[in-house]
């Protein structure tokens, strides 16, 4: 089946923060249990056609701030040949690994091979590690499952953000009080900006990856609670639970199968 349409009806909670009353969560229940997971080499075809073994990663990935390129930094020193295709096979320099885009924001540098682009983390299916363990993916993920680490304390964060989205708005109550609303939603096209329209193919509202055994809160917890904070995650956690148990009467995800 063909991607959802982008609007359609979701079923939303909002709770104090139990870490900071002057911070709401609005969470989208209907996203976060939906059935959806990542499919990379199990069915992707990548968000240009032109680069359909490289998934989302055909861009590279922008940093959300210094704290974030100093954190990648660390990581990247400890790939090396067997584990890095493209590692410059010296001491790595970040011009090894980081360029500034056409706005003068810093990203990770791109590569085009055999006429695919992608993320110089990123590598191909033509790559063979020394230890046998995998190939073609992202070598800041795979350093981290080595070393039995969460790979979102080794990748950027939008790349282990992804598919979820967060952001901020401040909110002035009619009282003239306010509090800053955190939304936790789906990480559609149109988080990608006005390019994000312009994609060959996508995967969030595709059907092809809403296949997971269990709900995106449930796979995605780390990434959830590093979002959120413990005591957030648990509460949505519980909202959740509610949700799944009475999903006959609010909007299911129109890419979960049915």
């Amino acid at each position: 089946m063909p991607e959802v349409d982008l609007v359609f009806p979701r079923a939303f909670v909002e709770f104090t923060d139990p870490a900071d009353e002057a911070q709401v969560f609005r969470c989208d229940l209907t996203w976060l249990t939906s059935s959806f997971m990542c499919i990379f080499g199990q069915g992707c075809q990548g968000i240009y056609e032109s680069s359909p073994d490289t998934g989302c990663c055909t861009l590279g990935a922008h940093f959300a701030d210094k704290a974030d390129e100093k954190r990648v930094a660390r990581y990247v020193a400890q790939l090396d040949e067997d584990t890095w295709q493209f590692h410059p096979g010296r001491a790595v320099k970040k011009s090894d690994w980081i360029e500034t885009d056409d706005e003068g924001e810093r990203k990770t540098l791109t590569l085009e091979v055999a006429g695919q682009s992608a993320c110089i983390f990123h590598n191909r299916a033509d790559f063979s590690p020394a230890d046998g363990q995998g190939g073609a993916g992202c070598a800041l993920h795979g350093l981290a499952l080595r070393q039995g680490r969460n790979p979102l304390e080794t990748k950027p964060d939008v790349c282990w953000q992804l598919p979820i989205r967060r952001t901020f708005r401040e909110v002035e109550r009619q009282d003239g009080s306010a509090y800053t609303e955190v939304s936790i939603g789906e990480y559609d096209r149109r988080g990608w900006g006005p390019g994000g329209h312009d994609l060959d193919w996508y995967c969030s509202g595709n059907t092809e990856a809403h296949v997971a055994v269990e709900a995106v809160y449930v796979t995605h917890e780390p990434e959830l609670v590093e979002l959120m904070g413990r005591s957030a995650y648990d509460e949505l956690a519980r909202h959740c639970d509610d949700h799944l148990r009475s999903r006959s009467l609010l909007a299911i995800h129109p890419a979960d199968p049915h």
